[in-house]
């Protein structure tokens, strides 16, 4: 009989998964081997690592690179942590999760089905609880699941099954499996060999899977050569560059509260300049600020939303407060609206407000009491809770997002000044595309952790407000 090969240690395993990340990623690490990841990969990747606990890691821990927060090593059973500095709250670990932000998890499994079920070592190793931890979660927000796990489990029995025999913890979700003999794809019709650990064979492997097993036309051999790739800058050279690609009828984050202060003035000339149509913009007010005389110097106009309405950019809005307070001098939106150019949706502050958190955090809808009996509950489901009425209203989920913030550094981690605390970041998550400007720009490392309120996970573009830009006409 010959030997069996040799299996691959957890560092290997490591090492050949980081090769499947794709450089400026959000990626989600289950509790366990995963955590071995960010030492694996190279720092020009720009790779963003996530814990469940809230750690976030960006690059290698070389002690030189950019880090929001701390991450912890659990392999082997003794914790580790990793040089960084502060953690991101749970809302954000769960915004990014479920919020459709995570590029690619990688759990550690203990069983996966040829359906691409898995259970979570976490679930094995709780007999009668099942606890599955963070794992649920990366699992169903996640683009891409990588499973690592050893191909045997200590007694004998494969960890590749036809049908788990585990309770299962995510449902046909796992792309591709790290074991310490092969690199397996899951596909439709089942198991698919691409790779096999040195001096393995694909009959090696097909011996110790629990179902069958087909093999790649392209087999090879595991490579561990750490991969090669560079993060996208997010830093953009002027506004007109940040907002180019925003197109006919996107759907448009853009700040405010009421008076000039904490919006994005200069995307919003950037965007009117590029001449966008039909477009929909979720706003606390649609842009008043121009006729609420609050906060602006005497004589001066502030730009505001008001800008993209009357260049005819503006097909609808959602918003709290669209309408001047003062009958004598309505917005632009309003006098619009009077003449049937634009739509409406009212939508009350704070309901508005969580509806953009419940976007961003990939919750499809929520009950409020907020609105019941009134016109703003018209068609929408009606629910008993608790003996009272409640509405249905569901997230908000943007194309595109124009914020401002005070500082920002080129990671995406942002700190806001003012009135731009208000929606800017229940706004900045809840978006494909997240364009900031800023009054300053400064490198990895010199913004105040304490004081970084929207992650640069949620952030895809920056730009710098030119210091002789006005936010007045």
């Amino acid at each position: 009989m010959m030997p069996t090969p040799i299996k691959i240690d957890v560092n290997a395993q490591a090492r050949r998964v980081a090769r499947e990340l794709v450089a400026g990623e959000v990626v989600g690490l289950g509790p366990g081997i995963p955590s071995l990841l960010p030492a694996e990969t190279p720092k020009a990747m720009g790779i963003w690592f996530l814990a469940d606990s809230g750690a976030c890691y960006y690059g290698p821990p070389d002690g030189q690179s950019g880090v929001l927060g701390d991450v912890v090593d659990s392999s082997g059973g003794e914790a580790r942590l990793l040089p960084g500095g502060c953690s991101l709250s749970i809302v954000d670990v769960a915004s990014a999760a479920c919020g459709g932000h995570v590029g690619s998890a990688v759990l550690q499994t203990a069983q996966v089905s040829s359906d691409g079920n898995f259970s979570h070592w976490t679930s094995a190793a709780t007999p009668g609880l099942f606890a599955p931890a963070s794992a649920i979660d990366w699992a169903s927000g996640a683009r891409r699941v990588i499973a690592m796990m050893p191909h045997i489990a200590p007694g004998g029995s494969p960890n590749l099954v036809g049908q788990s025999s585990l309770p299962v913890d995510g449902l046909g979700c796992v792309d591709l499996i790290v074991t310490d003999a092969a690199v397996i794809r899951v596909t439709q019709g089942g198991f698919e060999l691409v790779e096999v650990a040195p001096g393995w064979t694909a009959d090696d492997v097909a011996a110790i899977t629990g179902a069958p097993i087909s093999t790649a036309s392209g087999l090879r051999e595991m490579t561990f050569e750490p991969p090669t790739g560079q993060a996208p800058s997010k830093v953009y050279s002027d506004g007109p560059a940040a907002v180019k690609d925003i197109p006919d009828g996107a759907l448009v984050n853009i700040d405010g509260f009421a008076g000039p202060g904490g919006m994005a003035h200069y995307l919003m000339v950037a965007l009117r300049d590029q001449g966008a149509k039909n477009l929909t913009i979720i706003s606390n007010t649609a842009g008043i600020a121009r006729v609420v005389d609050f906060g602006s110097p005497p004589g001066k106009i502030p730009i505001d939303h008001s800008i993209l309405v009357e260049n005819g950019q503006v097909k609808k809005a959602i918003a709290s407060y669209p309408v001047s307070p003062r009958a004598s001098r309505p917005s632009a939106f309003e006098v619009a609206f009077q003449k049937g150019e634009v739509e409406l949706e009212v939508v009350p502050q704070g309901t508005l407000a969580e509806r953009l958190r419940a976007g961003g955090a990939g919750v499809a809808a929520f009950y409020t009491p907020t609105a019941v009996g009134t016109l703003l509950a018209e068609s929408k489901e009606l629910r008993i809770i608790d003996g009272k009425e409640h509405v249905l209203e569901t997230g908000l989920k943007a194309d595109f997002c124009l914020i401002r913030a005070h500082k920002a550094d080129t990671l995406g981690n942002l700190i806001y000044k003012g009135t731009s605390r208000n929606f800017n970041a229940s706004m900045a998550p809840a978006a494909t595309v997240t364009v900031v400007e800023v009054d300053e720009i400064v490198e990895p490392g010199g913004l105040n952790p304490e004081e970084i309120v929207t992650p640069g996970i949620f952030v895809q573009r920056i730009v710098r407000r030119p210091a002789e830009f006005s936010p007045y006409d």
